[in-house]
């Protein structure tokens, strides 16, 4: 049995996703844009503001996140496609 216990305040935050600085600059971008352009914009707007406005410390994370994040689409897609192809992915 171990010695560490999580005090109320953790038990609460611990279900709390971590939000990533590219995350929070993307909410923060997207926000943005449906405020200033209300007929819409291209999703390639909200990812430029979103790393423009990263510092340079967080850019390298940024695209690995981005990186992972469409490598992770393209599999699932190859697997919905397989799937629809009648076998497995």
């Amino acid at each position: 049995m171990s010695d560490f216990s999580l005090t109320p305040f953790d038990q609460i935050t611990s279900s709390i996703p971590a939000v990533s600085p590219f995350q929070a600059m993307w909410n923060q971008a997207e926000e943005l844009l449906l405020a200033t352009h209300p007929d819409g914009f291209e999703v390639e707007q909200i990812g430029r503001l979103a790393f423009e406005g990263l510092p340079e410390s967080e850019k390298a994370a940024a695209l690995d996140e981005l990186f992972y994040t469409y490598w992770a689409a393209t599999l699932a897609d190859r697997q919905t496609r397989a799937m629809q192809d009648g076998g497995a992915a």
